[in-house]
């Protein structure tokens, strides 16, 4: 049985990508900016969304969630060094999360098509895509580039602009850590508006631990 509420997570923000097969995504909830996204807070139900699997199959959620408990890790693109980083660091440790009884999912909004150019992909941790943005809107964690940053990331790392009431603009999701229990419930979260800095791999395997212990 998973805990209520795991204290002392960390509010902070999560960055979504918009990319331009995102352009039919319905905005809903986008910040003006990093610090004033608000994550969804331990206690919470994560939202019953559709995500992509790497072939472009719809994959929901809600059923994904009610295979076992979960580690959801929101990342803003296989293009960003530090993402990278965090994926193959949580690889590493994949087995002793498994172990406790976990899967990990993460999720970007990175098309399928570049998801399955990753040498992730096991039965306890898959890549999924968010590239209509639901998942990263419903958790409140979007939010949209300034126009310097945003061209910056067009220029230099591919990024696309999508049009939105008329303007080109770019989003990102903050990188996140949250840990849900098979009804969605969140128990531990982590998200930083400066993408440089991902929660640790042993802090991980704690908050993993004191929630499936409880």
């Amino acid at each position: 049985m998973l805990s209520k509420t795991l204290a002392g997570s960390v509010v902070g923000a999560i960055l979504l990508l918009f990319s331009s097969v995102a352009s039919a995504a319905v905005i809903t909830n986008i910040s003006d900016s990093a610090e004033q996204v608000r994550p969804l807070l331990p206690g919470l139900i994560a939202p019953d969304v559709t995500l992509k699997d790497t072939q472009g199959q719809p994959v929901a959620l809600k059923k994904l969630l009610a295979n076992k408990p979960t580690v959801l890790v929101v990342y803003r693109g296989g293009w960003c060094p530090y993402c990278s980083k965090q994926l193959k660091n949580i690889q590493n440790i994949e087995q002793q999360i498994a172990e406790m009884g976990l899967q990990i999912i993460a999720v970007s909004p990175d098309s399928p098509a570049k998801l399955a150019q990753s040498t992730i992909s096991s039965p306890t941790y898959q890549l999924l895509s968010d590239d209509q943005l639901a998942l990263a809107q419903a958790m409140g964690l979007a939010f949209f580039l300034d126009d310097k940053t945003a061209k910056v990331y067009r220029n230099k790392l591919g990024v696309n602009f999508v049009g939105l009431d008329g303007e080109q603009k770019v989003a990102l999701p903050v990188p996140a850590v949250f840990v849900l229990d098979t009804q969605g419930m969140v128990h531990f979260q982590y998200a930083n508006p400066n993408y440089r800095v991902r929660l640790s791999e042993p802090l991980l395997l704690a908050a993993a631990k004191q929630v499936m212990n409880h």
